[in-house]
């Protein structure tokens, strides 16, 4: 089948989110034709260009979210008054005060996924302040496709007065009731830069009306074009979530585009928009692929039907760890590792405080940080009052970065002479610690797993779910809690050992890429068996022509330039001398560079995950068996 990717910030470009397993699953599902519809975020991303790409890619299209240059396009009057009305309707949807995620408010105690209960999505919005919303969106895709694009008039002033009415009406949220004129023209440009996607030329002339299925690998602007793809031409949409973006969004900075911290009338508005865009996408997704059972609680909650949710662990690579894992029992037995990215999230203070007691209560503890700051100031503050607070806490025993030597305490990155890779950074020690405050889905508790290790968590976000009754789990900012369980740990090597055990077993059964390309490939044969798209060939008359598309046309297969199918494994004509030719639509600047595609890759298979892809029995893939 063909399978049009649709990306944000991410595969095929070389930096990103979501690029190692999109990546996976396209070198994974080679009996598919794919093509890759990437939305990019900066100059940056676009100047590192992409990566290699596998023979099954073969269309890349792509379109900058991050420019802010006005598409030029003149309406007449009947097209602004076309504009003004579908803005109006949209306006009112996001300001209407059921609105998912369009409470705002102050002062409530922060919880274990670090969203306040009172920001959370509102559950249960009617129906018809939902239909409105999508109405809207889609009139004004209609307006964009008919006139050429709508980026300009998103930034006029003809929108800025319908949000500023729409705040004044009745009913209107009571945070965005305050809104003055600079908080009205940040959220304008704010949803003009979401909604860039509706002036794209994807949806014709075989574009995305010709793709068998749509897969938006994130929320957000990534599933724009699906649903535009379904409205125009009925194609089919799957959306994966592995981090929920509408939860991204409440967690991360607060500012406008020009890095100025936003008003609480601005967010609350900005918090309306994105739940309402989510709730859309869920409500039109014939399938929703949530990463954990964490984000589909968050996709629930935004209106996201039950009966189409599909949990589909991440895939990762197993076969780095295996040596580790199977050499688990000759690991320090005096050593705790930390791994990942050092930033307040993961609550480093309350580790180094619980250290400090397992120090005291077993002497020849020792403490491995092995990571990296976050990127920014933030992270490189955060990394030094660490390194402080150890200093402080342990006297004399953290002068060195790299090395631990007689230190209780070290701090290393992954590269250095003492890790030099991800493996042997879990190969350090007995016991892995989690620490974190906020958490998704915890790739690096899953790498520990892998490896063998026992672990100790905290109770954030998706650790249960994924340990499974493998590890201790503790409250989160309890370093007390955090201390006793590494303690009990450390002080029972057999214990350490059977947990390490079953965790390597449970990893190897539910996060391997095999896994995660086998559910994902028993999901789009489901949604093509339910959802065909409908091809209607006319003739010179006008007439439908019956059979006009012949049956071998659904043969697995790549399209040479001609538009008809080569057979699996022959390569594409045109190919031989290069990549695929990138499109960018007109009024938007160029895209990357390119890299020439590469040969397909599969990963070796490993546990039970690995029998079940080669003998095509059903794989049980969180709560759906495909």
């Amino acid at each position: 089948m063909r399978i049009g990717l649709l990306t944000e910030g991410g595969y095929p470009y070389v930096s990103g989110e979501a690029r190692l397993w999109c990546d996976r699953l396209v070198r994974g599902l080679g009996q598919h034709e794919f093509d890759i519809y990437a939305l990019s975020r900066s100059q940056q991303q676009e100047d590192e260009g992409w990566i290699q790409l596998p023979s099954q890619v073969s269309r890349v299209r792509t379109a900058p979210l991050w420019t802010a240059d006005d598409d030029g396009v003149g309406y007449g009057r009947r097209a602004r008054r076309r504009f003004a009305d579908c803005y109006a309707e949209l306006a009112a949807a996001i300001s209407a005060a059921d609105a998912p995620g369009g409470a705002v408010a102050h002062g409530a105690a922060n919880t274990p996924d670090g969203v306040r209960e009172d920001e959370r999505p509102v559950e249960g919005a009617p129906a018809d302040v939902a239909d409105r919303f999508g109405g809207a969106l889609y009139g004004l895709a209609e307006l964009a496709r008919d006139e050429g694009g709508l980026v300009g008039a998103l930034r006029s002033e003809t929108a800025v007065r319908a949000l500023e009415r729409a705040c004044r009406a009745p009913g209107a949220l009571r945070a965005a009731r305050t809104a003055r004129v600079p908080d009205l023209l940040t959220v304008a440009a704010q949803v003009e830069r979401a909604l860039r996607p509706l002036s794209l030329d994807w949806y014709k002339d075989d574009g995305l009306d010709s793709v068998d299925l749509c897969h938006a690998t994130s929320g957000g602007a990534a599933a724009l074009p699906g649903l535009l793809a379904r409205h125009f031409a009925g194609v089919p949409l799957l959306v994966t979530e592995y981090g929920v973006q509408l939860r991204a969004h409440y967690l991360g900075p607060r500012d406008d585009l020009e890095g100025r911290a936003a008003s609480a009338p601005a967010r609350a508005l900005l918090a309306a928009f994105h739940g309402r865009l989510a709730a859309e996408a869920y409500r039109r997704a014939a399938v929703i692929t949530p990463g954990n059972t964490h984000a589909r609680r968050w996709q629930e909650r935004c209106g996201a039907d039950r009966a189409k949710i599909r949990t589909v662990y991440p895939g990762m690579e197993a076969s780095r760890f295996s040596e580790v894992g199977e050499s688990a029992e000759h690991a320090d037995p005096d050593t705790l590792v930390w791994v990942g990215r050092i930033e307040p999230a993961k609550d480093l203070d309350s580790l180094l405080h619980a250290f400090a007691e397992i120090r005291r209560r077993e002497p020849k503890a020792r403490l491995r940080i092995v990571g990296a700051p976050a990127d920014g100031p933030e992270g490189a503050t955060y990394l030094a009052h660490c390194k402080a607070l150890a200093a402080q806490l342990f006297p004399g025993g953290t002068d060195a970065v790299h090395g631990v030597g007689d230190h209780p305490v070290s701090f290393e990155e992954i590269g250095g002479p003492e890790v030099p890779t991800l493996p042997e950074a879990y190969a350090a020690g007995a016991l892995v610690v989690l620490s974190s405050a906020v958490e998704g889905f915890p790739i690096s508790l899953v790498e520990a797993m892998f490896s063998g290790r026992a672990t100790v968590s905290t109770d954030v976000g998706a650790v249960v779910e994924v340990i499974g009754g493998t590890g201790l789990v503790v409250p989160p900012r309890d370093p007390r809690a955090l201390a006793e369980a590494c303690v009990a740990l450390l002080r029972d090597p057999e214990r350490r050992s059977r947990l390490g055990a079953a965790a390597r077993a449970r990893a190897l059964e539910l996060f391997t890429v095999e896994q995660n390309i086998m559910a994902f490939h028993g999901i789009y044969l489901e949604i093509l068996s339910q959802c065909p798209v409908p091809r209607v060939v006319v003739g010179e008359t006008g007439e439908p022509l019956p059979f006009a598309v012949p049956a071998e046309a659904h043969v697995p297969g790549r399209r040479s330039e001609s538009g008809t199918r080569q057979a699996a494994g022959r390569p594409i004509p045109g190919w031989a001398a290069g990549p695929p030719v990138q499109s960018v639509p007109l009024g938007y600047a160029p895209g990357s560079a390119t890299a020439a595609p590469a040969a397909p890759t599969t990963s070796a298979a490993s546990g039970a995950s690995a029998a079940s892809a080669v003998s095509g029995e059903p794989v049980q893939v969180g709560e759906g068996a495909w």
